[in-house]
């Protein structure tokens, strides 16, 4: 009686063990597989929001340095926001694509080399394909997020007809936002918060120092 009682207390002590185990190994897979998942597009979006708003404030600044009228560094604005975008995206596109094709061809290699040794894990081989990159889905990212990106200095400039305070709310709207997105990035990246955004605001201010330098060099030179 003592021994069949004993033997029930130490079952019940091992399966809640064994189930916290496999608990445990399920979390930490999906945490993985989840971050690795996403990191495809949130990389194609961070990007993509970044270069859309330096890039469309370089050129207003640029374009501001010669041309006070709001309509021109507007419409200047604007052809950057849809150029970029379809750059973005379409380079993004190819480049991704070419990867999965790389990782397809790996893929098909392994396999051929697990049937002749006699080997196949049906399970192994979808979870490989759902961590194939997607094409479609990093171009449609990085768009949209070039996009978000650049109505920044649209939206701040749209409503200020004076130049020279339409040029401090474009910095000021461009340089908060430049924080905020080095910030994200960061995050995403598990990076050091401070030295991040810093690097992407001292990194958007040369931009547009530049651009607006040389544009107004080149402005007065009458060229």
């Amino acid at each position: 009686m003592a021994s069949t009682q004993t033997s029930l207390n130490n079952q019940k002590y091992v399966i809640p063990t064994n189930d916290l185990e496999q608990q445990t190994s399920l979390e930490l897979e999906t945490k993985d597989f989840d971050y690795s998942k996403r990191s495809q597009w949130l990389r194609a979006a961070v990007l993509g929001a970044n270069d859309g708003l330096v890039s469309t404030a370089s050129l207003m600044m640029g374009v501001g340095a010669v041309k006070q009228d709001i309509k021109v560094m507007i419409l200047t604005g604007f052809a950057g926001l849809v150029a970029g975008a379809c750059s973005m995206a379409i380079g993004e596109f190819v480049s991704v694509y070419s990867q999965l094709d790389i990782e397809v061809a790996q893929m098909k290699r392994d396999k051929q080399r697990e049937s002749t040794n006699g080997e196949g894990d049906i399970i192994k081989e979808e979870e490989e394909k759902e961590s194939l990159p997607n094409p479609l889905q990093a171009a449609a990212a990085s768009a949209l997020a070039f996009s978000v990106g650049a109505l920044v200095p649209l939206l701040a400039a749209s409503f200020i007809k004076e130049y020279k305070v339409r040029l401090g709310v474009v910095i000021g709207a461009v340089s908060l936002a430049l924080m905020v997105f080095g910030w994200l990035g960061a995050v995403l990246g598990k990076a050091p918060l401070l030295r991040s955004s810093v690097r992407v605001l001292v990194g958007g201010w040369v931009a547009m120092a530049i651009t607006f330098g040389l544009t107004k060099l080149i402005g007065s030179s009458g060229l």
